[in-house]
């Protein structure tokens, strides 16, 4: 059988301008899940996060479904059976099975009008079959019409089609008749890129404010109180989050000074102040973090916190719970159980402890040292 040489010329399924909106699509997903996954963990806003990882999952369960219509219309067209002679083949993987994945360089003879064509394709073949495909040999191949590069060989073929492959001899054709589904090409990478910075940058810029506009303030030691050391207490504060950071010798336990410390975060800094999602208490540092505008998250007053129970709490703990020689303390108040709950953790050399009260400031679980 004389071969025609000239291989045909395969179509694109996909058209370019639905390629490239498709691309743009894509990057901005991914730029936009990926900067709000990263700006919600830095400005602790639980719905950013979520966002960012739930926002992917979508695109690509709508992609999935906008794509069932083309999939089906592919799948309602009868593939066309032809013989194909097998120029190369390699193994490329699955030694370690009983089928090994194997890259095949072929010639595919249509029967209509179609000219023969070059094409490579991988396959699983049983290792038990493998001899049976050699360079020079004709098989049974089928493919869809419109996409020529999806050949198969078919495993076993039916009587007729093997007789006419025992039968037939084959010509090669020429190397640049290869046929390969067609690229589309630099510009939908481009775009595909460019959108996914641009997404990024928008979302980075949108919550800028929370990022960057951060108020720092020296609030000097109150003389009203007497203090062992006149290096003062450092206080940053933003839509997200607060923080109070005591110097040397001072403690958040002494008389007065918790409270004033998370006064300085909820008055005059126009803070919801029923909008807390956690107090954290330790030594020399108080950290409040802020829920955010329409979250759903359990919430709670910063300020109708018992602080005057914390320095009782922390004594119980370190004294009547097994600690020998408590190192360090951490108070933690939530409503993460739907009511408030002030967490105690006392660590030391022999183990920790973590007693919790109520709203009150009233111990109901004590867990002794472990």
């Amino acid at each position: 059988m004389t071969i025609t040489k000239g291989a045909p010329q395969p179509t694109r399924n996909t058209p370019l301008s639905l390629a490239l909106a498709r691309g743009i699509l894509t990057g901005g997903v991914i730029g936009a899940s990926l900067a709000a996954f990263v700006v919600g963990c830095v400005i602790e806003s639980v719905p950013l996060c979520v966002t960012g990882v739930g926002l992917p999952a979508v695109y690509g369960l709508l992609f999935f479904l906008a794509g069932v219509p083309r999939r089906v219309r592919e799948a309602a067209i009868p593939p066309r059976t032809a013989l194909a002679r097998i120029e190369s083949l390699t193994a490329v993987g699955g030694e370690a099975t009983s089928d090994v994945a194997v890259r095949f360089d072929v010639t595919v003879a249509p029967d209509d009008d179609i000219p023969a064509y070059r094409v490579e394709f991988t396959q699983h073949i049983n290792l038990a079959d493998l001899p049976a495909y050699r360079p020079g040999v004709v098989v049974v191949v089928q493919y869809p019409p419109d996409r020529l590069w999806k050949v198969r060989i078919v495993k076993p073929p039916t009587p007729e089609w093997k007789d006419r492959a025992a039968d037939a001899r084959l010509d090669s054709a020429p190397g640049p008749a290869v046929v390969k589904e067609p690229s589309e090409g630099c510009a939908v990478g481009f775009v595909t890129l460019l959108a996914l910075l641009l997404a990024a940058a928008a979302v980075v810029l949108v919550f800028r404010a929370d990022l960057f506009d951060k108020e720092t303030s020296v609030q000097p030691p109150s003389s009203a109180e007497p203090s062992v050391s006149s290096t003062s207490s450092a206080t940053v504060v933003s839509s997200a989050s607060g923080t109070v950071a005591l110097g040397a010798g001072q403690s958040l336990l002494d008389k007065g000074e918790l409270r004033r410390a998370v006064d300085s975060l909820t008055k005059g800094k126009g803070k919801d102040t029923g909008k807390a999602l956690t107090v954290v208490v330790q030594e020399r540092l108080l950290s409040v973090v802020f829920a955010p505008t329409g979250s759903q998250a359990p919430r709670f007053d910063p300020t109708a916190v018992p602080y005057g129970r914390f320095p009782a709490l922390v004594e119980e703990a370190r004294s009547t719970l097994g600690i020998r020689s408590p190192q360090t303390w951490q108070i933690t108040t939530d409503r993460l159980t739907g009511f408030l709950t002030i967490r105690v953790g006392v660590t030391g050399s022999d183990g920790a402890v973590s007693p919790e009260a109520n709203g009150k400031g009233e111990v109901v679980r004590r867990t002794p040292a472990r």
